[in-house]
């Protein structure tokens, strides 16, 4: 059976990048071969320019808004004004999609696009704790009513509630 292991982007600076992904987003580095990054989160980076001659110098183009890391972390406003400090180019500020799930897109020195969303569990106890219930949870976001009470739980047991 095929094993699918990470996706791989290209970057110009795998230095800058490697910081970046490092400092910005708090990935931790599993191994770094040099011109390839492999991180603990499951994706990898590769200096373009390496990489190019890897695929037989065929034409790289960048920005193309084709493909995302997709990243979630509960605390967006902190995380944003994170990304305020570090002079990130917003795709968008903090939105909330039509599931009801905030999320922040912006690029990465290489123009991929990042986006930073709430987990879908603390989306469920910050609905509930907007006053809705777990039905109403579930006709706005798609999730199962089980899913919801779970996550609502394990959120207010987290925070002593």
């Amino acid at each position: 059976m095929m094993k699918f292991i990470c996706p791989l982007i290209t970057v110009t600076d795998i230095k800058r990048s490697r910081i970046f992904y490092e400092n910005v987003l708090n990935q931790k580095v599993a191994f770094d071969f040099g011109q390839n990054v492999s991180f603990a989160g499951g994706f990898a980076i590769h200096l373009r320019s390496h990489y190019k001659e890897l695929i037989g110098n065929k034409e790289i183009r960048p920005g193309g808004n084709d493909f995302e890391l997709y990243f979630e972390f509960d605390d967006l406003e902190s995380f944003v004004a994170k990304l305020l400090e570090n002079q990130v180019i917003f795709v968008h500020q903090m939105r909330e999609q039509p599931w009801r799930q905030r999320v922040v897109r912006f690029y990465d020195p290489d123009e991929h696009i990042v986006e930073v969303g709430e987990s879908m569990e603390y989306l469920s106890y910050r609905l509930s704790k907007e006053g809705m219930t777990a039905e109403e949870i579930a006709v706005a976001t798609g999730l199962p009513a089980d899913f919801i009470k779970g996550a609502v739980e394990s959120f207010s047991k987290a925070n002593n509630e």
